[in-house]
């Protein structure tokens, strides 16, 4: 059994992969796009701090991720990893569940590539349209989270899905 956390900036191909990784394993994703964007539709309802709201949703995935592991699945949990927080709570899961530990990064270090991905996807009202700064773009590139104790790979996500999949397979395999 494992769990894959990706990590990427948002647009550098997380959901993508996460699917053909899905297809290929049996896998169960945990999408954050999708908890959040349900939140987010209801606050008109609700009018819940967006702070807040991304929390929760946070604490919605991890649920499913506890979940889904303790029912034995395999499971991806497509979400940025923007904070250090997110790779603690991975591994300490893996860890409750005796699974493997799988650290996925898709990188795409091109500020208008990525822009032009974000613009041309059919977008979750809680997905970014594009970046407005290159210099935090570059920033949040620079200060990935990454687990210490746990070998992980990235991929340029530049290339087409087909040139690094077989790559990531055997990572996720071995």
């Amino acid at each position: 059994m494992f769990f894959i956390q990706m990590a990427g900036f948002p647009g550098s191909g997380k959901s993508t992969l996460s699917r053909e990784i899905a297809k290929r394993t049996g896998s169960i994703i945990i999408d954050h796009d999708i908890v959040k964007s349900a939140l987010l539709n209801s606050i008109d309802e609700f009018s819940i701090d967006e702070k807040l709201l991304g929390k929760i949703s946070y604490n919605i995935d991890w649920s499913l991720v506890d979940f889904h592991l303790s029912q034995g699945h395999n499971v991806i949990f497509d979400s940025p990893c923007f904070y250090e927080e997110m790779v603690d709570i991975g591994t300490i899961l893996t860890e409750k569940y005796n699974a493997k530990y799988k650290y996925i990064e898709c990188y795409l270090d091109d500020f208008k590539e990525i822009n032009y991905r974000l613009k041309n996807r059919d977008r979750m009202v809680s997905q970014i349209a594009e970046i407005k700064s290159e210099a935090v773009f570059n920033h949040t590139l620079q200060n990935s989270k990454k687990p210490s104790n746990y070998r992980c790979i990235t991929v340029n996500t530049r290339q087409p899905l087909e040139n690094y999949i077989q790559e990531v397979m055997d990572y996720i395999n071995n």
